[in-house]
């Protein structure tokens, strides 16, 4: 069944990529799957509309349970953040306060690998952020504050 629910979400991703104007080819390579699967998706051929039912379940779900259920329905942690990156629904900006210590600790938590170190300050990357609230929760200094913004 993840085989199934992996395919439903990199449907739902080949869909989104599909809206922003990018060809088949580039929707390929972005999911790392070969072009005629991306024709199959696009076309509604050799799908489980369950499975796509199901993505779309848990692509609703909390920002952290969606990132969580990728993390076990994909081998690959970069196909993970992908995903999440390519079918999130809501956007958030990480906001790092002065407070921050430089202890790394935001880093590690960070599946989405949105946070980087830098001259022992912690930056992050809204764009990469999933708004999982993993970061924040882990920081000793209450210095990561997570907002949703509107989407544009």
């Amino acid at each position: 069944m993840p085989k199934h629910i992996a395919s439903g979400l990199k449907y739902l991703a080949a869909v989104k990529l599909k809206e922003t104007g990018k060809s088949h080819q580039e929707i390929a390579d972005e999911l790392n799957v070969d072009r005629s699967t991306i024709s199959h998706y696009l076309n509604g051929r050799n799908l489980s509309w369950n499975s796509i039912d199901v993505a779309r379940t848990i692509v609703e779900l909390s920002p952290r349970d969606f990132l969580k259920m990728a993390e076990a329905i994909f081998d690959e942690p970069e196909q993970s953040r992908k995903i999440v990156s390519i079918c999130k629904e809501r956007n958030f900006k990480a906001i790092i306060e002065d407070s921050c210590i430089g202890c790394g600790l935001c880093v590690s938590a960070c599946s989405m690998k949105a946070i980087k170190l830098e001259s022992l300050q912690a930056h992050a990357d809204s764009i990469q952020c999933c708004g999982c609230q993993l970061c924040s929760e882990g920081c000793p200094t209450g210095s990561i504050k997570i907002l949703e913004i509107e989407n544009d």
